[in-house]
């Protein structure tokens, strides 16, 4: 097995001591740098640490049988959420070169368990965009086949996993960014219930639809680097005190055991003539085999799907306007040279500051609630988002979980759906509605399309992260599907 490809191994080799750390430190920066200044550099990450932190011994300063979980392991960090000493620039050149003064509650977990921040991860300007095509610092390539995208927004924290770099990685999921991603590179993706991880130092995009998430080669590996990063926070108010689980309840098992007698929902809208024949092929060959370990396939139905991506595009640029507000060229950031009044500071650090699609949807947003067009547009996203959420409730009436693709297509090639955004959109259709929610949802590789890896999504109701890891690691199981990593294919 990779040295890099799993909690367990990287723990079981900074056991060894001190020259073991530093020689598996030196093979993850030396893996990042030769994936980024290669013949085709994947361009995962915007900044790497020089070298990596003393030796700590295998457990954390804070003690505590979390603190285990992370000893000596290098994690990569979406670039949109803050750390000390690493520019956050959000792949943005509103903030090149910009050293956030705080780390997030996030990072400072992962650091408190004895992991090591190895670099920031490439993604679409403040998280807008599926491919991660849209940063200003160039797009992050597919490690499955570099012509390929791989997803967005948290390409690049996906790719870096997928690449063997890290076993584990942070990003962040407004829309879908972190399972979409996940599943396009074939690597296993979380968001968490909306509260279960604190969003303090997580740059907002869309502060009601934003997550922390998670990024691993399997499920335990994710559910253990969950486990580290949950629980309440004093300084962000939407976040719940309530205790994950630990990360042994979702270690394998037999899978007869977690999967018999379980009701899984196949809502039907996720099945329709959007979905690609591969990907519904393979998407299948999992649910046969949940059915032949004992899970119960119900049809549910979610109608709300057919709107949710509309009420999304709504809901996420209106909130993304008012986030945004706060980039002017006075206070951080950019701020465009020779101006002679605020007005022109103000238009001129942001015309310069922001991309494309970055001020799509802030004139979008803007448009929305604008007065003229608040009730038409705004308060109907709203209660079209109260619909998506009355749905899954009740189709956990009758069902633990729910499973269904991930993405409609397997990931697509570099520039293809650049010049049609409405295109691009469509790529979250099956992600948006549990970030509506707020519900906990993830995916798993299930298998492979053409050699480009397809996703299978679980969603829970809201505070069951615990049984849908529980399901996704019985499955995970059951399939013995794990997509190679970067060269071994």
């Amino acid at each position: 097995m990779d040295a890099l490809s799993s909690l367990s191994t990287v723990r079981e080799l900074v056991s060894l001591g001190e020259d073991a750390y530093l020689e598996l430190a030196s093979l993850a920066l030396e893996r990042a740098r030769e994936l980024e200044n290669g013949e085709a550099p994947i361009h995962a990450f915007l900044s790497l640490v020089e070298e990596p932190p003393p030796f700590r011994g295998t457990l954390s300063p804070v003690g505590g049988a979390a603190a285990k979980h992370l000893a000596g392991v290098p994690v990569a960090i979406k670039d949109n959420i803050c750390t000390l000493g690493l520019p956050t620039t959000c792949g943005s050149k509103f903030l090149k070169g910009y050293v956030s003064p705080y780390a997030a509650t996030a990072v400072r977990r992962l650091e408190e368990a004895g992991a090591w921040i190895i670099g920031k991860t490439n993604l679409d300007e403040f998280g807008m965009g599926s491919s991660t095509e849209n940063s200003a610092f160039g797009p992050t390539r597919n490690p499955a086949n570099r012509e390929r995208v791989p997803g967005g927004s948290s390409g690049g924290s996906a790719a870096a996993v997928a690449a063997g770099v890290v076993p584990a990685a942070l990003g962040s999921s407004t829309g879908g960014s972190v399972r979409q991603p996940a599943a396009m590179c074939g690597v296993v993706g979380v968001k968490p219930t909306y509260g279960r991880v604190s969003r303090y130092g997580l740059v907002a995009f869309a502060s009601s639809l934003d997550h922390v998430g998670v990024f691993a080669r399997s499920v335990p590996d994710a559910a253990a680097t969950l486990e580290v990063v949950a629980g309440p926070d004093r300084r962000d108010a939407t976040s719940r005190r309530l205790d994950l689980a630990p990360a042994s309840a979702s270690s394998p098992r037999e899978p007869s055991e977690v999967l018999k007698n379980r009701s899984i929902g196949v809502p039907a809208e996720y099945f329709g003539d959007e979905l690609d024949y591969g990907v519904r092929r393979v998407v299948e060959r999992a649910l046969e085999t949940l059915r032949e370990a004992g899970a119960r396939l119900i049809p549910v139905s979610l109608p709300s799907t057919a709107t949710a991506l509309s009420c999304y595009y709504v809901v996420a640029p209106a909130e993304a306007s008012a986030n945004l507000a706060r980039f002017d060229g006075i206070r951080y950031g950019r701020r465009a040279d020779r101006v002679r009044t605020l007005s022109e500071t103000y238009f001129r650090s942001r015309g310069e500051g922001f991309g494309d699609e970055v001020k799509r949807r802030i004139l979008l947003g803007t448009h929305v609630l604008s007065a003229p067009q608040y009730e038409a547009y705004y308060l109907r996203a709203l209660e079209l988002r109260r619909r998506v959420l009355e749905d899954f409730e009740r189709a956990f009436r009758t069902a633990d979980a729910l499973f269904a693709p991930t993405t409609p297509t397997v990931a697509f090639r570099l520039g293809e759906k650049q010049s049609t955004p409405a295109e691009m959109y469509r790529a979250d259709i099956f992600t948006v509605a549990a970030n509506l929610a707020g519900i906990p949802a993830m995916t798993i590789p299930i298998g492979d399309d053409g050699g480009m890896p397809v996703g299978g999504q679980l969603m829970c109701p809201a505070w069951e992260d615990e049984k849908m890891l529980r399901i996704a690691a019985a499955l995970e199981a059951r399939l013995g599907y794990v997509h190679p990593l970067a060269g071994e294919a």
